[in-house]
């Protein structure tokens, strides 16, 4: 079934439907969430506070962009929503990857790496996570949308409406700003 497809059956009310759609996109959801909010269970939330806006806006869903744009804006307002929250309340984020699902999307090596190396790996991984973390949060979302979850320009011009040129000077922006906040921590790289 297409995403067009389930989507008009999610119009007339089916839950299976609904279902599909939400296993479809569920991973991809939370790459997104756990990018912009550096923190496993904000992420979780976010992934079911997303979907129930889904679940209760899609009759509204026109098509006049695709839906994986409609949904990945739905995600990122949602975690700007929580990253604001975190602000006013001054929430800390533990950047500690010991559980394995948010250890799970970093690339290890194909052979089993040593103690030491895992350690560093460890420290450069929370490094970067920290880092992207200080950003603000245009940069934050952008930097998740190209590089984490590698969409074209089109796709991510589409997302937060604006122009490609404009993402490409954002992105740059953004990867410049990143990259400071790395050079302090050279002695991880």
């Amino acid at each position: 079934m297409t995403d067009q497809e389930m989507i008009a059956s999610c119009k007339k009310g089916s839950r299976e439907a609904f279902n599909e759609l939400m296993a479809k996109y569920q991973k991809q959801i939370f790459g997104i969430a756990y990018g912009m909010l550096s923190d496993y269970e904000d992420a979780s939330d976010a992934v079911q506070e997303v979907f129930v806006k889904v679940y209760r806006s899609i009759a509204s869903f026109k098509g006049q962009s695709s839906f994986t744009t409609w949904l990945y804006r739905i995600c990122a307002n949602v975690c700007n929503d929580m990253l604001r929250k975190r602000q006013r309340r001054g929430f800390s984020v533990s950047l500690d990857a010991d559980d394995e699902e948010s250890a799970a999307s970093a690339e290890l090596p194909s052979e089993e790496p040593t103690p030491e190396e895992q350690l560093e790996l460890n420290e450069r991984q929370k490094a970067v996570r920290e880092a992207i973390n200080d950003l603000n949060p245009e940069y934050r979302e952008i930097i998740v949308y190209a590089d984490l979850q590698q969409l074209s320009y089109d796709e991510i011009a589409e997302i937060i409406k604006c122009p490609k040129g404009t993402v490409k000077s954002r992105l740059n922006r953004a990867r410049n700003a990143l990259r400071k906040k790395l050079i302090e921590k050279r002695e991880l790289f």
